[in-house]
């Protein structure tokens, strides 16, 4: 307990404002952040929207207010008779002196017990490994059928269906009724969950129900249903409660939601989203295709220009063939020409070099009797007969006589 101020002493007197305030800041210091139970009564939201009431039992009853900010994370409004628990601070509104305490958040009495029991089971199930990701199986993309466990009379039915319609009208919905409240509910949902499994006739499982209080979602905390949703091979989605709400099975299902009309988002494609998106790939694909269309007819049109036809090439090789014809026929009359040229230049010489051509010119060759030429008059003797070639003609003659 705190001790009282130092400064207060048996002489001095204190004023009320004083006092209250030294009461004040003694029981804020003496009581830390605690819980406390009791019954509501005289219930008022003023209009700043604070709580003002009191909590009674048997033999006593408390001041109490809840501020604004703390009431607004209350999923109840408390009311007349309630037995609440009250996790609050001791306080002293020092204005009229009345000892008060200041609320931070409250639930239905009982509530603790069952938050105690939801810890227990939680840490026993994820110490089996039963909450473990590498155990989730991957919730199918395009399901043919999504089974639903849940009450037939329940909004969250029409929610999940409405959703499901809208998303993708295609897809075969098949309910697995049983109650989500009340006596024997919990294993009436666990023996759904085994229906579908036997029946396979599902690739998804929702199992959902609207939101409540923790007695409300009670049914989803109890381990026989924490154990058909590990057993499915089914996969499964938890949509139970709002989004604040948390239950032994969103933690066990392969995929949690935030609500059952979550449940159904994330249980199927949008089909609106996936026409965009084949949209999408198929004018990839037309862009892609045009692309390499363009670029064969390029390379065709390439090779087109290289490629000739059988008869443009016996046009081409013809007219090569004529070419080398010409080309061939303009050397050998090249060739025929200097032939001939050296013919005549040959000729010529030959002519200059023929003796007869000398004789002509009144020159004549002498041969004796054995045909030899005479050159000398050494080669001759008197009365030797001779044979004279003319220009014209042959005569025969006898040396007469020899000059040296």
């Amino acid at each position: 307990m705190a001790d009282a101020p130092s400064n207060l002493t048996p002489a001095r007197i204190l004023t009320v404002t004083e006092l209250n305030r030294f009461a004040r800041e003694i029981l804020e210091v003496s009581f830390p952040l605690f819980w406390v139970s009791g019954e509501v009564s005289n219930f008022t939201r003023a209009a700043s929207g604070h709580w003002y009431f009191s909590l009674k039992d048997a033999g006593a009853q408390v001041r109490c207010v809840m501020f604004k900010g703390r009431n607004s994370y209350v999923d109840f409004i408390p009311r007349e008779g309630d037995k609440i628990e009250a996790r609050a601070t001791v306080t002293l509104y020092e204005a009229r002196g009345d000892f008060q305490l200041t609320v931070e958040f409250v639930q239905h009495a009982g509530l603790g017990a069952l938050f105690e029991a939801f810890e227990k089971l939680k840490a026993k199930l994820s110490a089996e490994g039963l909450f473990d990701a590498a155990f989730k199986q991957a919730i199918p993309k395009h399901p043919r059928a999504i089974g639903i466990v849940t009450s037939p009379d329940a909004a969250a039915l029409r929610d999940v269906l409405t959703t499901l319609k809208r998303r993708n009208p295609n897809i075969k919905v098949i309910i697995y009724p049983t109650p989500v409240q009340g006596k024997d509910a919990a294993q009436s949902i666990a023996n759904a969950i085994r229906t579908a499994n036997k029946r396979e006739e599902v690739d998804t499982l929702i199992i959902c129900r609207g939101g409540g209080s923790l007695e409300d979602l009670w049914q989803f905390n109890e381990e026989i249903v924490a154990r058909a949703i590990d057993d499915s091979a089914i996969p499964t989605i938890s949509g139970v409660g709002h989004e604040t709400d948390f239950t032994i099975c969103d933690f066990v299902a392969d995929m949690r939601a935030a609500t059952p009309t979550a449940a159904a988002e994330l249980a199927c494609v949008d089909i609106a989203t996936t026409k965009n998106q084949l949209a999408q790939v198929q004018n990839q694909l037309n862009k892609q295709m045009q692309l390499l269309l363009n670029q064969q007819a390029q390379k065709l049109d390439y090779l087109a220009r290289r490629l000739v036809s059988p008869a443009q090439q016996i046009n081409n090789k013809t007219t090569q063939l004529m070419h080398l014809a010409h080309r061939l026929e303009t050397s050998l009359q090249r060739q025929l020409q200097i032939h001939q040229q050296q013919l005549l230049r040959l000729k010529n010489s030959l002519e200059h070099l023929n003796p007869q051509a000398v004789l002509t010119r009144g020159y004549a060759f002498v041969q004796n009797n054995v045909g030899e030429i005479v050159t000398s008059t050494t080669q001759l003797n008197i009365n030797d007969e001779v044979k004279l070639t003319l220009g014209v003609g042959v005569a025969e003659a006898k040396i007469s006589k020899i000059r040296t």
